[in-house]
């Protein structure tokens, strides 16, 4: 958006194309509702449910219905759908990062994703965990997005986005359900459900197999390349194919009695292989596992309009990184100006944390025009075991030296650490005039390593007219530095530093729903946001080697979102979004690079009258240019089309569908960071075919 034309031109887009969250509050049709699902309430934006178009957030919900009906086989393909992000990778176990309006970093820590309101959050990396992916769609009731800063009201790393991930409850999962499906790149997996009540006992349960052999797509060079050419050897694996299979199991169990609710999700990736290396250099042998278990304990009292409520939570969170082989850093035959890896580079960081939160909240509506939410709590946050097998130790200057035999590292790279945290939080919905609301909030965080941080958040909704409504939004987040960052050592690569402040952010952004007709929505979001004190590695003072984290970043960044449903008919949804960002080093003026600033999806989807469903999607992402001082040509443009059919699934019996995945085997590629150590960039799966079964009692 360096000239006012592609401003202009979205902003017609948005009279034209794409999709908005929320269609069922204008159009007030049982069948829509059933077919697509609930769209049109959302509890994200401020802690209980309200209408979305009144929700003070940019927002988006994904439900059941719109998952089953695209296709989807795992997060990452549903996530790509949501307008203003772009799911990138990582080289190292194809680590999804969740790239939200243009806001890019190696584990991007900045979006905060939940699950059932309980982070997910891995505190040696504040990602989501190298070994990690994501929940079985299957068990996914709806999926609530805000894009923007959610601090005000959920703390750290509710930076530029939030991802609440519900799973089925007991009134999601009447009956017992099977299913079984199987497809390309030897993929395989069956999984069962069953809900129901016995006495006052309500209960859902969950339980789901899979496996795949891994996509083959063929990296044609690699770090290990580079590495060959400087030193004369020939000891790259490249060209050859990612490592990318894996296996998993997902468990939940789900109990309501009366004001109580006790909840438990266990995940397993086991197997998987560590795709373009943990070093970017091909690795065929490697292979890791994630373990997270989720445990939640909820108490709610009665809603008592014109009085208090009140709420509780006690949560436990486990996360495990293990290698049952290696991986290899860098082949056999690697020379090094320290020596000879005749066996190849060895190294396997493993980990163990756990995560204890506690919160309560109490909302008062006893106010004339006032609904007041107060929330406290205290997070426990333990990373317990660390340890690392490996077969190198480090000259002074950082460089690997051949250590002989695999072992136990007797330097970690980081030792066991603990945190504390405390919060307290306000928040106000003030119906100023019967068309006008203000949503006022203000939260303060307590860090005992990470000093204290305070951010407001402000949201006036106007309802300009019975088709109209109008939003302005201003808020500011931070994300806490994680363990890495403050503490790593005996790496010099990157070593951490313990005086480190969060990053922050400030954001503004304008929002316009209109309804053109009952069966047209559509919507404009622009946004602009300020980054400050941005983590990075700087080069440590001399004499001493390598780098060191550092608050010395900057970021500003701009867009907008177009987004559009049209129900042509009453079987035909015609839906999309365009969404344009630019992202810039304010020191130097220069594209910050490896995020989209071009985006176009559009969907159709047609209810046959035999009770079928045809979907189609398409997805255009373009303009990724490079980082400054990265001398490769831009990103590889890329569009993918996927087709779907499916029978219904809302009643008892048999159902079936069939899904095509980039149907016309697109080159998809995401951007490998400077210098290239994958020249090519990363590759992603092309062509895919799956059939899937599935019966309800």
């Amino acid at each position: 958006m360096t000239t006012a034309s592609p401003l202009h031109l979205t902003f017609l887009a948005a009279l034209s194309l794409t999709t908005a969250p929320c269609l069922a509050d204008t159009a007030d049709d049982d069948e829509l509702v059933a077919a697509y699902g609930d769209k049109a309430s959302i509890s994200l934006a401020t802690g209980t449910r309200q209408a979305m178009r009144r929700a003070p957030a940019v927002a988006t919900v994904i439900t059941a219905e719109d998952i089953a009906a695209m296709g989807a086989t795992d997060l990452d393909q549903v996530l790509e759908t949501v307008p203003g992000l772009h799911v990138n990778v990582a080289p190292s176990m194809r680590n999804a990062l969740y790239v939200m309006r243009g806001v890019f970093s190696l584990q991007t820590p900045q979006v905060l994703v939940l699950q059932n309101g309980i982070p997910i959050t891995v505190q040696l990396t504040g990602g989501r965990g190298n070994l990690s992916g994501g929940p079985a769609v299957e068990n996914i009731a709806r999926i609530e997005i805000i894009r923007g800063p959610g601090s005000a009201l959920f703390g750290a790393d509710a930076f530029s986005g939030v991802i609440n991930i519900i799973t089925r409850g007991p009134g999601d999962s009447p009956g017992t359900r099977v299913g079984a499906r199987a497809g390309s790149f030897g993929s395989a997996g069956a999984w069962l459900q069953q809900g129901g009540k016995q006495g006052g006992l309500d209960y859902a349960a969950f339980l789901k197999f899979e496996r795949s052999a891994g996509f083959e797509r063929t990296i044609e060079s690699d770090a290990q390349s580079r590495n060959d050419r400087g030193f004369g050897t020939h000891a790259s694996l490249a060209p050859g194919p990612v490592n990318a299979g894996g296996e998993s199991i997902d468990a939940g169990l789900d109990l309501s009695w009366g004001a109580w609710r006790w909840r438990t999700l266990y995940k397993l990736r086991d197997d998987l292989g560590t795709y373009a290396g943990l070093g970017s250099a091909l690795d065929p042998i490697g292979r890791g596992s994630g373990e997270r278990l989720i445990s939640d304990l909820g108490w709610a009292s009665a809603i008592e309009p014109g009085g208090w409520s009140y709420a509780a939570n006690l949560s436990l969170m486990h996360y495990a990184q293990r290698y049952a082989v290696p991986p290899q850093i860098f082949p056999p035959g690697t020379r090094l100006p320290t020596g000879v890896f005749v066996d190849g580079m060895f190294g396997a960081p493993e980990v163990s944390e756990r995560s204890l939160r506690l919160s309560a909240t109490a909302t008062y509506a006893g106010w004339a025009d006032h609904s007041l939410r107060l929330g406290v709590g205290h997070d426990d946050l333990d990373l317990y075991m660390t340890r690392e097998i490996n077969n190198f130790s480090y000259t002074a200057t950082g460089i690997p030296v051949p250590a002989g035999a695999l072992r136990e590292s007797p330097l970690p790279f980081i030792y066991p650490q603990r945190r504390h945290v405390d919060h307290v939080f306000l928040q106000d919905e003030w119906q100023l005039r019967p068309d006008w609301t203000l949503t006022a909030g203000l939260r303060h965080d307590r860090y005992s390593d990470a000093g204290s941080t305070t951010n407001p958040r402000a949201a006036l909704v106007w309802d300009a007219g019975v088709d109209w409504t109008v939003k302005l939004l201003y808020g500011q987040a931070f994300r806490a530095p994680s363990f890495s960052e403050l503490y790593a050592t005996n790496n010099p690569i990157a070593r951490g530093n313990p005086n480190l402040k969060p990053e922050t952010t400030r954001t503004l952004e304008a929002v316009l729903n209109w309804a053109a007709t009952p069966r047209l929505q559509l919507n404009l979001n622009l946004y602009a946001y300020r980054m400050r004190d941005i983590l990075r590695t700087l080069p440590n003072p001399a004499p001493t080697p390598g780098t060191r984290y550092s608050n010395t970043g900057r970021q500003n960044g701009r867009g907008l979102e177009t987004e559009a449903v049209w129900d042509a008919t009453r079987q035909l949804r015609m839906s999309g979004h365009v969404s344009l960002a630019q992202t810039v080093d304010p020191a130097t003026g220069l594209d910050v690079g490896n995020v989209p600033r071009r985006d176009l999806f559009l969907r159709a989807d047609w209810r046959l009258a035999s009770g079928w469903r045809i979907n189609a999607l398409a997805n255009h992402v373009a303009g990724r240019r490079r980082a400054p001082g990265d001398v490769r040509p831009p990103v590889a443009d890329y569009t993918t089309v996927d087709l779907a059919l499916a029978s219904d699934s809302s009643a008892a019996g048999w159902t079936f569908s069939a899904t095509l995945r980039n149907a016309f085997d697109a080159d998809v590629r995401e951007p490998s960071l400077a210098p290239g150590l994958v020249a090519n960039d990363l590759p992603q799966a092309g062509r895919s075919f799956t059939l899937q079964v599935g019966y309800l009692f």
